[in-house]
């Protein structure tokens, strides 16, 4: 029963964590003119260095982060996140001009760590049989978060004002990050006699070819994500036929594929639990990747949604899958650094994702720029298909060694 507790602890932590990365996005524009003194022709670099910087340094740091969390201790680093990340946002709500709220936001790129050390706990703490359900679940969460972060922020930003929004997302870290502290306990990990000492900037682990696989996927699965970011508001506008609302509606149609996720997130964790995690992967990037090319076939906003949250049912597979493949790809002991560089192939794809997608946008149609995200999903799946193993698959249950392929 107590890896039920755990669990719904970390998924109430997920959910609060990744909601407070979104929840600024709705005003950030408006925060670094009005609070922060950014004239208005100069708001999007602002916007997009303030956001983005927090993705890159994260990005990096994750694989260091994950591997002082195997050497010392994952609840440890996921405390140490937790905190920091909680003062990064109360500085957040107290800067007074663009360079500070940019250094608090690399502050809070250095202090990332704590979605990679909740999967290393998770992973080693549910029951083998319960590990694609749990994955799912959390996934579920991280997506519900992402989703519902915006909508909170802007809600929060309109009754209690822009900074206040900052202390209460920091007051939300602050009180999981406690019960981490005080509820979660981190199983005694058992050092193989031949295990090797764990190095701070440590890659070894590519050299095992499910890992370098499944890392591969993650950066060009969220790559594809991020490309589509910049040019959504303008085409659900073409689409509309007008800018009415383009906020309130982009959002809407951006973040439907996040509620279907949340709805089949754990329903594919249980699936691939029976069937196999990679057979799940690949038919989720196959049906992502139709999906995502059907949905941009009509020239109606209403079809264009609805093809969205199909293809956001099939598209909930992939992560889950991604973090099982990785467990089962490991020792228990090297789970912390395999999950912070799941973390930097992600972050590497957002980071590329908007720049490629906005500079495509000068060259080509918004339909075009579409269709290639969801196509570039069916030549990884063709990859993975392609170079799957031969003989073996991976074992039942979490913390065995992988069939190293």
């Amino acid at each position: 029963m107590k890896w039920k507790i755990d669990l719904a602890i970390f998924t109430t932590c997920a959910i609060l964590m990744s909601m407070s990365y979104t929840m600024l996005i709705p005003f950030l524009p408006m925060y670094l003119i009005q609070d922060l003194g950014v004239q208005k022709e100069d708001v999007d670099l602002w916007s997009g260095l303030i956001f983005a910087v927090t993705f890159l340094i994260s990005g990096i740091m994750a694989p260091i982060w994950g591997a002082l969390a195997d050497r010392k201790s994952r609840k440890l680093m996921a405390i140490r996140a937790g905190f920091c990340l909680s003062i990064a946002y109360f500085l957040g709500g107290l800067v007074t001009g663009p360079w500070q709220l940019f250094g608090v936001r690399v502050f809070q790129g250095l202090a990332a760590g704590l979605w990679p050390a909740l999967l290393a706990i998770i992973s080693a703490t549910v029951p083998a049989r319960k590990l694609g359900f749990c994955l799912g679940v959390l996934q579920g969460a991280m997506t519900g978060g992402g989703v519902l972060g915006p909508l909170f922020g802007g809600l929060l930003a309109e009754g209690f004002g822009m900074r206040s929004t900052f202390f209460i997302a920091g007051t939300a870290l602050f009180i999981i990050t406690c019960t981490i502290l005080f509820y979660i306990q981190e199983p005694k990990r058992t050092i193989l006699p031949n295990a090797k000492p764990v190095k701070v900037w440590d890659f070894s682990l590519l050299k095992i070819p499910a890992v370098k696989r499944a890392l591969i996927c993650a950066g060009v699965v969220n790559f594809t994500i991020l490309m589509q970011q910049p040019i959504m508001p303008l085409y659900v506008a073409q689409l509309q036929g007008s800018m009415d609302k383009i906020v309130l509606v982009s959002g809407i149609v951006f973040s439907i594929c996040g509620v279907s996720g949340v709805l089949a997130s754990p329903i594919w964790g249980i699936l691939g639990q029976s069937w196999s995690f990679r057979n799940v992967l690949y038919v989720s990037l196959l049906g992502s990747g139709i999906f995502g090319i059907i949905q941009v076939i009509p020239n109606s906003l209403t079809a264009f949604t609805a093809w969205r949250f199909v293809g956001g049912l099939a598209f909930a597979g992939i992560f889950p899958a991604i973090n099982a493949v990785l467990t089962l790809s490991t020792e228990a002991n090297d789970r912390g650094r395999v999950f912070g560089l799941s973390y930097l192939a992600q972050q590497l794809g957002a980071v590329m994702g908007p720049v490629v997608g906005g500079a495509m946008a000068a060259w080509f149609s918004y339909k075009f720029i579409l269709y290639v995200a969801g196509g570039l999903l069916l030549p990884m799946c063709w990859y993975l298909w392609m170079n799957r193993p031969k003989t073996g698959k991976l074992p039942a249950a979490a913390g065995h060694p992988l069939t190293r392929s």
